[in-house]
Parts: C-alpha cells; sequence; structure tokens
C-alpha cells in the first residue's frame, strides 16, 4: 500500500496531504527535526529525526519504496527519492520527475550562486491559496495513477 511521506518541517499543506489520504486510505508520515502538532492522527504519525541538517531527508530516503509519495520542496530530497522509484511532489502542486528534476537541481544550483554573488535574493514567492488547490489536485491525480497502475 502507498504511504505519503512528508518533510513536515516547513511544509504548509499538511492538512491538504490529510484529506486526500483519508479520502484514498492511505498512510501519512510527517517527518520532522522537531516535535509538532500534526493534523488526523488517525491516518498520520509523526517521526522526529535526531541528528544534522539532512536527517529527516536521509530517514525518508531509507524508508521509502516505489509508488510511495513524497511532499517536499527540498529538490536534493526530491531527486534522491526519485531515484528509488518514488512519486515526489512540491507543495505548489508541481510534480518532480525523472524528466524534470535534473532541470530543478541546475536552476537551484543557479539560484544559490546567484544569491551567493548577491545578484538576486530572496526565495521562493509566497505560498498562496492557489498553490494550496493546485497541490491538492496534484497530489490527488498523483495517488489516482498509482492506484490505476496498480490494477493492470
Amino acid at each position: 500500500m502507498t504511504t505519503i511521506y512528508v518533510d513536515a518541517d516547513a511544509c504548509p499543506v499538511k492538512q491538504e496531504v490529510c484529506k486526500v489520504a483519508r479520502r484514498c486510505g492511505l498512510k501519512v508520515i510527517f517527518v520532522s527535526n522537531t516535535r509538532m502538532g500534526i493534523p488526523d492522527p488517525g491516518i498520520s504519525t509523526l517521526v522526529v529525526v535526531d541528528g544534522g541538517f539532512d536527517a529527516a531527508d536521509d530517514w525518508i530516503v531509507g524508508q521509502v519504496l516505489p509508488d510511495d509519495v513524497v511532499v517536499t520542496a527540498d529538490i536534493p530530497l526530491a531527486h534522491r527519492c526519485i531515484g528509488k522509484r518514488a512519486r515526489v511532489i512540491g507543495p505548489t502542486g508541481r510534480p518532480f520527475t525523472e524528466e524534470n528534476i535534473g532541470q530543478a537541481m541546475a536552476m537551484r544550483e543557479l539560484m544559490a550562486d546567484l544569491r551567493q554573488s548577491g545578484t538576486a535574493a530572496g526565495g521562493p514567492p509566497p505560498f498562496q491559496r492557489k498553490d494550496r488547490s493546485r497541490f491538492l489536485h496534484g497530489l490527488d491525480q498523483m495517488v489516482q495513477a498509482i492506484n490505476r497502475q496498480g490494477r493492470h
């Protein structure tokens, strides 16, 4: 059965993940470096990892199986999970795939270089209501595609 793993420390769509998971009968595991409240304890659990900067990422990569879903804005984590044949979606509803992860990694590096040189500042744009709606739709489509694939 598909499990949804959430890189939870800065995830703005925790409620939406649980909404889709409940509707589809899936389990959700929120992974964080700190204790936090989680929505819908009936279907979700919180795993608090100890350790360094990438401890939560390492834990997720160690657990994820093919066709599990990972919710993250962390592009290197997305890349690692795609390598394990998991499905990955960002909080704005953008899926990360084998076809687009290379470009996302390159853009991340470019932006880091521009910020370091002082040419660019800031991070991603503020999270908006339309991002939440796009995420719900994208996660639902991803889960339905996994379910259809499993029936063949």
